[in-house]
Formats: structure tokens, sequence, C-alpha cells
């Protein structure tokens, strides 16, 4: 894979003198430590960086002055986190008000931070844009990087976010065994995939196809309202032709009104419902599908993927794990050269071969709103994906395993 750094700026102007602290919030992925080792390296090479501090459970940690020294940390250990899953540090959901900033500003001052790195999806990107418009209010000479992370694939402005290839990897693979198992025993089978208002890693499971009977034989994602008729006759038509029937479904697929085909009254401190983590959604599309099949004793299934899709061992890609550790790096360098606040975000420059760049936008590009999956990516009949999302997921994933008939 081939790589570009991008540092907007002179590189000479605005530079600060101070400590850094890095930080992960959301949910953790594979490869978010890549990240963290990424910066935290580019830090050490940095001499305006006078000191590396790793926040425990992010914003929550800092308030609390609860910090991990990374100046020290033995590069052999370091590269060991790097290839450990889920936060090393601790993740947090938290969004700060006033007052929570107002006690990290404090925790800087008196620690000497100069620096503040996020690693964490569209939620976190908003937590760094406030901290950093109350840095210019405060007149405090600071500079706050937002660094990319988010299996939901979700952030505006990047061609694709770290965490998600090797979520998408671990959806593939997952559906490649699953539909093997369904072959063997005919059935109707239902997989509740990660993706509350964005598609990416549901539609990631089409990559499990390489006969033209594999499944999954239906994709259902949020950006396309879900009807329950249709849905019942999408199954019909797919036992009739394939003798069964193996479905992808988002945890946020939704009615023509906008409301969750299933949900819990939970909420997180970001006002996020939650959504499949109870195995109700499964259950539901479960009982729907026995439904349409009235009389007839159909052998159907359900499962909920869950949080293994985020954190799953050994099932990584490998662009993943390189671009991970490279917006960590790009992040340090752009703020020790140039003090300025941002995000760093992926350039696609070719698929065949894959290759990318980095570059900075700003933090108010990407802070709080997500984007979704492109039209071109998904069928007229809003059952499936494109040729145009197998062009654009493919090469993130990398090679996978070829499946044998007789």
């Amino acid at each position: 894979m081939a790589t570009k750094n991008f540092y907007p700026g002179t590189g000479t102007q605005g530079k600060l003198i101070g400590k850094m602290v890095i930080g992960q919030s959301g949910g953790p992925t594979v490869v978010i430590n890549q990240s963290l080792v990424g910066a935290v390296l580019a830090a050490r090479r940095q001499a305006n960086i006078t000191g590396i501090l790793g926040a425990r459970h992010g914003i929550a940690g800092i308030m609390k002055e609860d910090f991990i020294d990374l100046t020290t940390q033995s590069l052999e250990q370091l590269e060991l986190v790097a290839t450990t899953p889920a936060a090393v540090l601790g993740s947090v959901r938290l969004k700060p008000g006033r007052a929570e900033c107002e006690k990290v500003f404090e925790v800087f001052r008196k620690n000497d931070v100069r620096y503040f790195f996020y690693i964490g999806g569209n939620d976190s990107a908003e937590t760094a844009h406030i901290i950093a418009e109350m840095a210019k209010e405060a007149n405090y000479e600071f500079c706050t990087v937002h660094i990319p992370k988010t299996i939901d694939n979700d952030l505006k402005v990047t061609d694709h976010c770290p965490g998600f290839a090797s979520a998408a990897r671990f959806v593939a693979l997952a559906f490649m065994g699953d539909d093997r198992d369904n072959r063997a025993l005919a059935g109707i089978k239902v997989n509740v995939v990660m993706g509350r208002s964005a598609g990416f890693l549901t539609a990631a499971s089409a990559l499990a196809r390489q006969a033209p009977d594999d499944g999954p034989h239906l994709i259902y994602l949020p950006e396309r309202v879900f009807d329950i008729a249709r849905f019942q006759q999408d199954v019909r038509d797919a036992v009739a032709k394939y003798g069964r029937c193996v479905i992808a479904a988002s945890e946020g697929i939704s009615d023509k009104d906008g409301n969750p085909i299933s949900t819990s009254s939970e909420k997180d401190s970001h006002g996020n419902v939650q959504l499949s983590g109870s195995g109700a959604l499964g259950d539901t599309l479960a009982a729907l599908v026995k439904d349409a099949f009235p009389g007839q004793k159909m052998r159907v299934r359900a499962d909920t993927f869950g949080y293994l899709q985020r954190s799953f061992p050994t099932v990584i890609s490998g662009v993943d794990a390189k671009e991970a550790r490279m917006v960590g790096d790009v992040a340090v360098n752009h703020a020790a050269a140039t003090g300025q606040p941002g995000s760093v975000a992926i350039r696609r420059l070719s698929s065949a071969p894959y290759a990318s760049e980095c570059f900075i936008t700003p933090l108010a590009s990407v802070a709080r709103e997500a984007t979704h999956m492109k039209d071109e990516f998904i069928n007229a009949a809003g059952n499936d994906v494109t040729q145009a999302w197998l062009d654009y997921v493919a090469p993130l994933v990398g090679e996978l395993p070829k499946m044998g008939s007789l």
C-alpha cells in the first residue's frame, strides 16, 4: 500500500512547546491502538512536545488527572500494544459541557499541556471541536487534533475510517462461514450487524459471496425504509430460488416514519438509543420470517454479531492497520509543525493498486454529523448492494479465503 503524508502550514510558524495528552473515546476497534502508538512514536520525535500523557477513559480521565506516562514506555511494549485490540487506555462515552471543559483546561494548565489528541468517531470529533473553541475563548495557546476511528465508517470528508476495514473483514468472514452452515442444513438465517444510521458494515457482508447462490441473499440497510410486507416477500422469493435464505440486517433499520424496527429505551450521553445489543431485532425479524410462511415448519435462526465485530483478534485488515498507524503519526506531526486544530482524513489515490494519503480537515467538518452509504452503492430494490460498493470496499478488506465445493 502506498501512502503519502500531507501537512498543511509552513511547518515553522505557531509551534507550541509543552506536553501532550492523548485519549481514546467511543466504541473500541481492533486497530485503535495502532493510532495511539503512531501518535506516541511521532511525538517522541518532536522537540517541542515535552511529555506524553495517556488519559485513562478519555475526557473522564483528564478531569480526574488519571494519566499514564507514555514518554518512556519501551518500543517493544508499544508495538505489542499496537497489535492488541480495543482501547488500551480505556474508552468513554461522555459529551462534555462547559463545566467539564473548564475542568479540562484547569488540568491542562496545571500540567503544561499544549496538545490534545482524541481518537474517536464523530461524537469524539464534536468533543475535540468544543475543546478547541473553548481554548480560543480562553486565549489558551493550545492545539487539538481529532484522530479518526469508527467501525461505522460514517465520518464526513474522509474516504473511509480506520477500524472499519477490519470490522468489515470480520463481517465478511462470519457470513462466509454462516452461509456454508446454512447450505449444509438449509433454513432461513438472520444476522444483525452494527450500523445505527449507516449501513457500511452490514453491506460488507456481500464480500462473502463467491458463487451465484452464496449468501447473504438479502441485505437491509438503514439508508432505505424497511417495509415488513416487502421483507417477507423478499424472503419467500429467496427461498423459492435457493431453497434457503441468509439475511444481513443493520441494527438501525427503520420504518417509513423513521422508527427503529426494534429498540430499547436506553440512551447514552450523546442521546443515542441502544439498538441491537439485546438481540431483540434478530428475534423480531425471525418472527416476521416465520409469519411469512403460515402453516409451514421453517428452520429459522437469528444471531446478533454485537461487540464481536469491533475487537476480534487476528481478523485485521492489513490496509486498516497501516492507515490506523498513519493517522496517529500525521495528527502529531501536523500539530507540532503548525499548532493548528483539525481532524485527520484519508484520501484514496487509487484502488488497483490501492494507495492513499492523509490530509487535515477542519474539526467542524466532521463533528457530530455522520455520513451514509451513497445511493450508487445500494440496489434499486433496497435489499442488496451494487458492484460499485464491492469495488469500493474490497481493496480495504483485503483478500479473503476461497471456499471449496464438490
